[in-house]
């Protein structure tokens, strides 16, 4: 490396191509030196339980960070998401943790810093959104764009340069913990809304993270971390198109591995997946970072490298397409080089890696003469001290909030009401149930709240977080309400249960609040590691509901919830039923709100809700032998169908028809969506297809694309689809993609399970064989008018 004063080494010369500029920067390097940018340190991670990622405690190393930044640091793990923090102190000492790696390595390179982002900036202190379930519920990916600008704006502020989401796992087994975490149970409403999302963070600066590249949602039985036994045709029409989607049209730039293992073969270790599927095929030039501990995994959990031997399971990950070791180094720093010394890796291996890694960097600006360590958060502070900074940084502004209320608002899910909602400001309201009085009740578990601050009960929670007790109050001020919680969220207690059915019986309406409560490693009852036998409701609260229900008060049921539960015969008893899928900081007013009539609920289903609590897995995206038969005593019909939801205003409308019986490239399909009920309203025209006779076993009913519409009362607008033959291929005997001609069936619905127009066709021609290059979309126009 030249020394000259004055003279800038070519890898930190602007005008120079970025592959000039990495490929002078590389040639430079020692082994070390190379490695150095290829792994993470957890700073402050403790090592002596699994609070935050599984296996911590059996991962982490004591690591002298001042015996690795002579060679570099390629990442810094959650600066900001391990213990609570003031954001403007956590920027401030991410500043000086920056100018010391980049004063302790002789190339001045600082590290990417990442952090989570599933529910807003998992921090402390910063706007807790809606979950990825209720994104999905929004049906609405612009929306979900802008929220994820402005999560990646705030991340970016601080110093953050990468984000760890989103998921686009399809649900294929609700009793997964993790379903939360996820958009849905159709690859084509993941993909669409896992796009915007990427888009919106990547339009910030911040590096996107998809994951998990891929089948970890598929795990056999619901369980986290457990293998996959999917055939090839699952994997490439079911879990896979998302994230083709999002490599073709987001600008992700980082991609996340799976935990899981795929027939005998752990992702991290597919080469076929991580170079063969996602880089020679598609096309992705990112980075692949690895899920958390994953390259350690490969030996102590997956048994491909000896226990111990974090070396040959370095050298698998590495040769397979995992760039970078996270959450900190346990094999990519000195087993990793032993490997390259004695011959067992090539050094081209590295190479290929630290190439992805630098580019990565100095897109992001971290290899420019005139980069600084100071985020802009802090550029205007006059005393940059702790004293000078704290307080001074604000991550949930009121425009943060609101646009938080708008996401719920569009999630919010009305399953079922009789005319008793909206309510019409009661005299008396009992309130019962373990939601109703719980704060927590409306966060995920990568809320910060719930994924770091539950084990800091010494400090605040950082947000407003009223209960939907407190929020009824508000909405409802000359209402008197009495509260029994009737139980807890999974005790099993039931003593309470006569005075929560004594209190119903003394009230005009009764508002049951029931579901999860989200936690890690089975703290809770929803999310990493709380998987469920069944979907039953936890504990006792399906005694309480049933109880209740027989007070002969009117019913309205909310669940605050992170994936769908059965309900006993509440679906056809209940007055109403409202989902509400961890609606975030905003979600109680939100509920209260679209209780009273305030808020319109606009959210569909991303899940189906069962109607029985063992019949798993079951998803709406099935082929016929799935679905109800007279062979089988098990019904796996749901009580509400994906895509399934009501709204306060009436919605008719009128078929306007199809271009043609027979098309060969694209084919038409119009309807009239008239709002002809009193008040302003949003709906959501869904378009399935249905293949009846194919080479191969096809679902009966598949989301092809979607429409929300929103309109005034009194308005009407045309929606058109003009739907690319290709919509319809899938994969074919023969393992290839094709377009196979043959009568297709459109249908116009409002759910799954409700389609209103129907419309046969026949797509005529040859068989044809399709790739990744084929289009994805319908194009969707809506003229109001």
């Amino acid at each position: 490396m030249s020394t000259d004063v004055g003279v800038v080494p070519v890898w930190r010369d602007t005008s120079k191509s970025p592959d000039v500029r990495v490929e002078a920067l590389i040639s430079e390097m020692t082994l070390e030196e190379k490695l150095a940018q290829l792994f993470g340190i957890w700073v402050g991670a403790s090592a002596d339980g699994g609070e935050v990622a599984p296996h911590q405690n059996d991962m982490i190393d004591d690591v002298d960070i001042d015996s690795l930044l002579p060679e570099g640091l390629g990442q810094l793990t959650r600066p900001f998401g391990t213990a609570p923090v003031d954001p403007a102190l956590g920027a401030l000492s991410l500043q000086r943790t920056q100018e010391r790696i980049v004063a302790s390595n002789r190339f001045g390179i600082p590290a990417l810093a990442h952090e989570e982002c599933l529910a807003g900036f998992a921090t402390w202190g910063a706007t807790a959104y809606p979950v990825p379930l209720s994104w999905g519920a929004s049906f609405d990916p612009d929306l979900v764009r802008e929220v994820a600008r402005r999560i990646g704006s705030d991340m970016r502020s601080v110093g953050v340069h990468q984000g760890l989401a989103p998921v686009l796992d399809v649900v294929r087994d609700a009793r997964w913990g993790r379903v939360e975490e996820t958009i849905g149970e159709d690859p084509y409403l993941v993909g669409t809304v896992a796009t915007a999302y990427v888009q919106g963070l990547e339009q910030a600066g911040i590096v996107a993270t998809l994951k998990h590249f891929v089948g970890y949602s598929a795990s056999k039985a619901g369980r986290n971390l457990a293998p996959v036994s999917v055939g090839p045709r699952e994997l490439a029409d079911v879990l896979l198109p998302p994230f083709e989607m999002a490599i073709r049209e987001s600008g992700v730039r980082s991609v996340m591995n799976a935990y899981t293992d795929i027939d005998g073969i752990p992702t991290a270790a597919d080469t076929s997946l991580l170079t063969g599927l996602l880089r020679d095929t598609w096309g992705f030039d990112g980075t692949v970072v690895a899920d958390y501990f994953a390259v350690g995994f490969l030996a102590a959990l997956h048994g491909v490298a000896a226990d111990g031997d974090w070396g040959t399971a370095a050298s698998i990950a590495l040769t397979a397409g995992i760039d970078v070791e996270l959450p900190t180094v346990r094999g990519y720093g000195a087993p990793l080089a032993a490997e390259v010394r004695a011959g067992r890796l090539d050094e081209a291996i590295v190479d290929r890696a630290l190439r992805r890694v630098l580019l990565q960097k100095l897109d992001l600006g971290l290899l420019d003469e005139d980069w600084s360590p100071v985020p802009a958060a802090l550029a205007a502070a006059g005393d940059a001290t702790p004293d000078g900074v704290r307080g001074s940084v604000d991550l949930d502004s009121a425009a943060n909030r609101a646009l938080a209320a708008r996401l719920a608002e569009r999630a919010i899910v009305l399953l079922r009401n009789d005319g008793v909602l909206p309510l019409a400001s009661p005299a008396r309201i009992a309130v019962v149930g373990p939601t109703a009085d719980d704060p927590y009740a409306v966060l995920g578990c990568y809320s910060f709240p719930s994924h770091v601050g539950v084990q800091h009960p010494e400090v605040p929670i950082g947000l407003h977080l009223p209960t939907l007790l407190e929020s009824l109050r508000e909405e409802f001020p000359s209402s008197d309400l009495v509260y029994v919680r009737g139980t807890t969220i999974d005790g099993g207690e039931t003593a309470e249960i006569p005075a929560a059915v004594a209190a119903a019986r003394d009230a005009d309406v009764v508002i049951v609040a029931l579901g999860d409560r989200a936690g890690l490693f089975g703290r809770g009852t929803s999310g990493e590691g709380c998987d469920a036998e069944s979907l039953a409701l936890p504990g006792a609260q399906q005694q309480l509901l049933d109880a209740v229900l027989t007070s002969g008060t009117p019913t309205v049921v909310t669940l605050l919830a992170g994936r769908p539960y059965a309900l006993g015969g509440a679906p056809e008893t209940a007055n109403a039923i409202l989902e509400a899928f961890f609606l975030g900081e905003e979600g109680t007013p939100t509920i209260a709100g679209a209780l009273s009539g305030r808020v319109n609920p606009a959210g569909r289903l991303p899940v189906s809700v069962p109607a029985t609590s063992g019949a798993q897995p079951s998803s709406y995206l099935a082929a016929p032998l799935a679905r109800k038969s007279g062979v089988s005593n098990i019904d796996p019909t749901p009580a509400y169908p994906f895509g399934h939801g009501l709204s306060y205003t009436d919605f008719t409308w009128s078929d306007l028809g199809v271009s043609g019986k027979l098309f060969s490239q694209t084919v038409d399909v119009r309807v009239k969506v008239a709002n002809t009920g009193d008040r302003a309203g949003s709906d959501v025209v869904q378009l399935y297809l249905h293949d009846p006779v194919a080479s191969v076993v096809r679902p009966v009913q598949r989301l092809i694309s979607y429409a929300r519409v929103d309109l005034a009362a009194g308005e009407e607008a045309t929606v058109s689809f003009r739907v690319p033959a290709e919509l319809a291929s899938f994969t074919g005997v023969e393992g290839r993609r094709i377009v196979e001609p043959g009568t297709l069936v459109f249908g116009v619905a409002r759910s799954a399970g409700d389609l209103v127009f129907e419309h046969t066709v026949e797509l005529t021609g040859a068989t044809r064989v399709v790739d990744h290059t084929r289009p994805l979309h319908a194009e969707v126009s809506i003229e109001v008018g």
